[in-house]
């Protein structure tokens, strides 16, 4: 189980756009770091400003977004290197090209587990969309070639509340040998299988809630509640050692930030069994 106090935990908001498409997720960083920031006791380092959100293919999200990517990578490997645990907020899963690889580096002996209602595993050859932040973990596994260094065994991925897969994403899953488990009352109980006391480095998009709990973009139905994910979590903290953790996809509108302070209260809470 982690043992880190809020003085050596890394708090960090990737405001820098990597490959969102909705301006509801930049705004969703500042929510959600605050509230967790509240939280926790502390001031989150906000990295990079937020763009205007647009569509384009993965080539062009890589190029503009390298700087971002790299930052993301660097402030794990800096409180990883420094005994703290990295906790970031950012917009998508993008920033896993960077992250995950960087984690396998100084802590190979840690498993991802990958909380999140897809797969984020297309590849230039099966991606219908081209959408860089759902090719984020075949990236980091290196499954297609991301211009970033390093990657993660896939074997030491665990995916879990995926509920939408695509043929080609699912058969690559597959092929790389990546342990899924879904959306289902034994959640819990598979997941503590297949995880085995492992230390564990997690991944959580905040649409593996259901999305009654969560609204999101790209909601997709039958999700964990929000009493579920807690209980999944805290069963993870007391059983492995947490060694980071990061947090993509909470959306903030425009004009109800009651509400997306709400929601955020939400996310902090599920988060509650992980942080110090």
């Amino acid at each position: 189980m982690s043992s880190t106090t809020s003085a050596n935990t890394a708090l960090v908001g990737m405001r820098c756009r990597t490959s969102e498409r909705s301006g509801a997720a930049a705004r969703g960083v500042d929510a959600l770091v605050g509230v967790i920031g509240r939280q926790l006791g502390m001031d989150p380092r906000l990295i990079g400003s937020p763009q205007p959100a647009h569509s384009q293919g993965f080539e062009a999200d890589l190029a503009a977004s390298r700087g971002c990517l790299l930052e993301a990578g660097g402030q794990v490997e800096d409180a990883l290197a420094a005994g703290a645990l990295p906790l970031l907020v950012a917009t998508d899963g993008a920033i896993s090209l960077t992250t995950l690889p960087t984690v396998a580096r100084i802590r190979p002996d840690a498993c991802i587990l990958w909380l999140d209602a897809h797969g984020s595993f297309h590849t230039p050859e099966t991606t219908p969309s081209g959408y860089l932040g759902g090719m984020a973990l075949a990236g980091a596994c290196g499954r297609w070639e991301t211009g970033f260094q390093g990657s993660i065994d896939p074997h030491q991925v665990v995916l879990c509340g995926v509920r939408e897969l695509d043929d080609g994403e699912r058969e690559d899953l597959e092929q790389a040998r990546v342990r899924t488990i879904g959306a289902s009352l034994e959640t819990l109980v598979f997941l503590q299988n297949t995880l085995d006391g492992a230390p564990v480095y997690v991944h959580l998009d905040v649409d593996v809630l259901d999305e009654e709990s969560m609204p999101v973009s790209h909601a997709v139905p039958g999700g964990l509640d929000e009493d579920k994910l807690f209980d999944l979590l805290e069963a993870v903290a007391d059983s492995s050692e947490v060694v980071g953790v990061q947090v993509t996809g909470f959306e903030a509108g425009e004009d109800d930030d009651r509400q997306a302070l709400v929601r955020a209260e939400v996310i902090a809470g599920v988060l509650d069994p992980l942080l110090p």
